[in-house]
């Protein structure tokens, strides 16, 4: 029973839609960038586990999820990585991108899942074969650390790459159903509106938009700004999310995005729940939600906070470079194209 309220909880406003289109063709979404689809992924195809950024010091944690991706019905490759020590990584940058290189490489592969974040990935960017992800494309998961790997593989290549859990970060009844609805069963799929006190997402400007999703981590992203690894922000649909982040941290992080001019590109800003991102000293702070609305509450753009993306137990899957569409008043966000390739 609380699983299937999870489920219904799913965003107090949310739906995600994908239009199941048929044909070889890659998808243009409103943008001068190609997109290219991963296949869709189904019983019996082998998928990899690699750890591209922090070490996984809980060994246990492998196998665990090893057994997740078994009862999806898929053969599980372990990557070396998730056995490599090399200071606070799993194993040196050039391990752990070539591993990456060979996964997509591999086309007997049909997947690549993220073990854990931490930090690494942004050290491994101009160490990836960019060529052969283009000519090998495969779902590609991960959140946090694993945002600027996420990103730049998009910008670099068009694939489209998918924000969702990692192996240590649960895989519980709502989060695994979720995934599966858009990369496994490849469903064109749409979420109620039910919400519940717990999950019910705040709306600080109401308002329609369309544009290709891009975000993830807040203060992964923010580290990018200026490297040739981020794209362009206009258009766009900003997703973010962050944890354990005192206040004047996020109010730091998001000066920097409006002071680069994010903000005046973007089409919207959905921000996620933020976990345990509370003042250590609260009587000489501001509130998160106070931050959020000293940047945003002038925006003429729909912003939402509270969304179900981050380091949180029940969370959504969302795919980076997919055309959406964010419908405040009626409380969808939606897929407006395929996000796998179902030939």
């Amino acid at each position: 029973m609380n699983s299937r309220r999870n489920f219904i909880s799913l965003v107090s406003f949310l739906g995600v839609s994908t239009l199941l289109l048929k044909g070889n063709t890659y998808q243009k979404i409103i943008s001068n960038n190609e997109k290219i689809l991963p296949k869709v992924l189904k019983k019996g195809n082998k998928v990899a586990v690699t750890a591209p950024a922090g070490a996984v010091w809980d060994v246990k944690q492998i196998n665990v999820f090893s057994d997740i991706l078994k009862n999806f019905g898929f053969e599980v490759v372990l990557g070396n990585s998730l056995n490599l020590k090399y200071g606070y990584f799993a194993g040196t940058d050039e391990q752990r991108a070539n591993e990456l290189n060979s996964f997509f490489k591999d086309k007997t592969i049909d997947a690549i899942f993220c073990m854990k974040g931490g930090w690494g990935c942004a050290r491994i960017l101009d160490l990836i074969d960019y060529e052969n992800i283009k000519q090998n494309p495969k779902v590609l998961i991960g959140f946090s650390d694993i945002t600027s790997l996420l990103i730049a593989i998009t910008h670099k290549t068009g694939l489209i790459t998918f924000h969702g859990p990692v192996g240590n970060s649960g895989w519980n009844e709502f989060t695994s159903t979720v995934f599966k609805n858009i990369c496994v069963d490849g469903q064109a799929i749409t979420y109620p509106e039910n919400p519940l006190s717990e999950n019910k997402i705040n709306i600080i400007k109401h308002g329609i938009a369309t544009g290709e999703l891009l975000g993830g981590n807040l203060t992964v992203l923010t580290s990018m700004i200026g490297s040739n690894y981020l794209p362009d922000f206009k258009n766009k649909i900003l997703f973010l999310e962050e944890a354990k982040e005192e206040p004047y941290s996020i109010d730091r992080m998001l000066t920097q995005l409006k002071l680069a001019g994010v903000f005046d590109n973007v089409n919207a800003i959905l921000f996620g729940k933020c976990n345990k991102c509370v003042a250590e000293e609260p009587e000489k702070a501001f509130t998160t939600e106070q931050v959020f609305e000293q940047h945003f509450s002038n925006l003429k753009i729909p912003v939402v906070t509270n969304l179900m993306i981050g380091h949180i137990e029940n969370k959504i899957t969302l795919p980076i470079g997919a055309l959406a569409t964010i419908d405040t008043k009626q409380g969808i966000l939606k897929l407006n194209n395929k996000v796998v390739n179902l030939n």
